[in-house]
């Protein structure tokens, strides 16, 4: 029970910090686009050109929950052809990879 409540209380922050992103995002940048169905993989805010930024590492693994008929191997290659390969113009999200320390 404890582990639920954990895990609910994390999904509550992320859904509030996802918001929060979203709302300062729109408010500064009106065209900024947002990757659709990555939301629980929103990160920030690039401040140079003030567009999206998400978390490479979650973006597969929300691929893995949606997609379980895939191997890893084909949601990467899935991911970086229709996501990280798509331009949709000027305001296009960003995808970066977090390195731990």
């Amino acid at each position: 029970m404890k582990k639920e409540k954990k895990n609910l209380n994390t999904i509550l922050k992320m859904n509030k910090s996802t918001e929060i992103i979203k709302e300062e995002l729109s408010y500064i940048n009106e065209q900024a686009l947002f990757a659709d169905g990555f939301d629980k993989a929103l990160v920030g805010i690039d401040q140079s050109d003030y567009v999206a930024v998400y978390d490479i590492d979650k973006c597969i693994d929300i691929l893995m929950e949606d997609m379980p008929y895939m191997t890893l191997d084909q949601i990467i290659e899935y991911f970086e052809y229709n996501t990280l390969g798509a331009y949709v113009g000027e305001y296009t999200p960003r995808f970066i990879k977090i390195y731990e320390q």
